[in-house]
């Protein structure tokens, strides 16, 4: 089946050549010649739109927010004929997924549509993934090794700085896991003293301590058939690390007090925001727990390392916040959610969220503005990261250019960056970066 692209110009001329020029490609189009026209024809069976910047009355940057409001994983490619950087920028901040300049060429018109329709189905196939909201490339690569992952029993651990969605991806790979219709049952080791905590995941019998007036069904049983997520993984306490090792090695546990042991059917995925590395150098973690848990990793990036998905995280937490909060709120001005993107954001999407459903209680208009954005940004402490975090973040996204320009090759990156291989080679595992995520398919 093709698929079905909305086509949107207030020229006539330009409409009817762009059409015959993708129906002649297999493409199933519609054509609107104004923004308004667009969404009184926008519906679920479009699969992509294609804009002009410049229409009158409504843009097509004001076109997308629209569309964004409404179908917020629907592409969107604007052209242009007067096609500068400030508003590729803006576009691109905002979440438009491309910015065409006209004349358009063919090729290249293509390619666009390519890339984008693949990368709305690999986001829209199912609900597995539905409380992730995003559309950037590094986000994109993780959910498909996510959902590949999913399909298997192996013990996965989440990496991420506190905030940037560990327990969010869990219940990701859970929908998407064959133990989907069990349950999933999630606990933060680090927020419990260790014999709570020993107590909440094994459970323990009557009697066996002080105030243990009933039987208590750990979380591991309470999780049969589903999965078990062990948030903060790196602040258990090392008894229970003894402990739980043998669980996931004998696939039993023995709850406090008890002299029987319970066979589990589980699944287990853990998460940590600390450098367990360095933990377990310094005798605080468990090495043969680490390999049992670190089956598969996966590393979730901090917010300001896919800013493409500031905009659609801002728009859907407005949302949200206007609900409980503000029905007169409904829109971010683009300047504002400019200002959003660039922030640097040290407490991730939890920070994010917070500062919309702020801005949103105290909004006065319907729309919030650059200067309200820019004044919750400024009462907020440590916005400004520090210099050795300012410095690894510059390092990762510098690596990651001149593997992008050299499509991985890292003989011709290491030559640019100045540096030997071997050098070039510790700078990209310090940053867990590899070379083959580079190379073009």
């Amino acid at each position: 089946m093709s698929h079905h692209i909305l086509l949107v110009d207030d020229d006539p001329a330009l409409l009817k050549l762009l059409q015959l020029r993708l129906n002649a490609s297999g493409y199933q189009v519609s054509c609107a010649d104004s923004g308004e026209r667009a969404l009184q024809t926008l519906d679920e069976q479009i699969d992509l739109v294609l804009t002009d910047l410049r229409m009158s009355e409504m843009d097509g940057l004001e076109l997308f927010q629209a569309i964004a409001a409404r179908y917020p994983e629907l592409p969107v490619i604007i052209m242009t004929a007067h096609g500068s950087i400030p508003e590729a920028v803006e576009a691109t901040q905002q979440g438009v997924f491309g910015f065409l300049t006209k004349p358009i060429d063919r090729p290249q018109l293509l390619d666009s549509l390519q890339r984008a329709l693949a990368g709305k189905h690999r986001t829209s196939d199912g609900h597995w993934r539905q409380d992730i909201i995003s559309q950037s490339p590094v986000m994109t690569q993780l959910l498909e090794q996510t959902q590949r992952v999913a399909a298997s029993e192996v013990s996965v651990l989440i990496n991420g700085p506190s905030g940037s969605g560990k327990e969010l991806l869990a219940r990701a790979i859970h929908r998407a896991s064959p133990r989907s219709q069990g349950p999933f049952v999630a606990i933060n080791c680090g927020a419990l003293p260790e014999q709570l905590l020993e107590s909440e995941l094994f459970g323990h019998s009557r009697g066996a301590f002080t105030g243990a007036i009933n039987q208590h069904l750990g979380l591991f049983q309470a999780a049969c058939g589903g999965t078990l997520f062990l948030d903060e993984i790196g602040d258990m306490p090392a008894p229970l690390q003894v402990k739980l090792l043998r669980a996931l090695q004998e696939r039993q546990i023995r709850p406090v007090g008890s002299t029987k042991n319970i066979d589990i059917n589980v699944r287990v995925l853990s998460a940590t925001h600390c450098n367990l590395h360095q933990a377990m150098s310094e005798g605080l973690f468990r090495e043969d727990l680490f390999y049992r848990l670190n089956v598969v990793n996966l590393t979730l990036p901090a917010l300001h390392e896919r800013p493409e998905d500031i905009p659609l995280l801002a728009r859907h937490f407005l949302a949200q916040a206007a609900h409980r909060h503000n029905h007169r709120v409904r829109n971010i001005a683009p300047t504002a959610l400019q200002q959003l993107a660039c922030a640097h954001w040290p407490g991730n999407i939890r920070q994010l969220e917070n500062t919309i459903e702020q801005l949103t209680a105290l909004n006065n208009g319907p729309v919030i503005s650059e200067g309200s954005v820019r004044e919750a940004l400024a009462s907020q402490p440590n916005l400004l990261p520090g210099f050795n975090e300012a410095r690894a973040d510059f390092e990762k996204r510098y690596l990651s250019k001149v593997l992008r320009i050299t499509e991985g090759n890292v003989t011709q990156a290491a030559r640019i960056a100045g540096r030997n291989r071997t050098d070039f080679y510790k700078l990209l595992n310090k940053h867990q970066l590899e070379a083959v995520q580079f190379k073009h398919p």
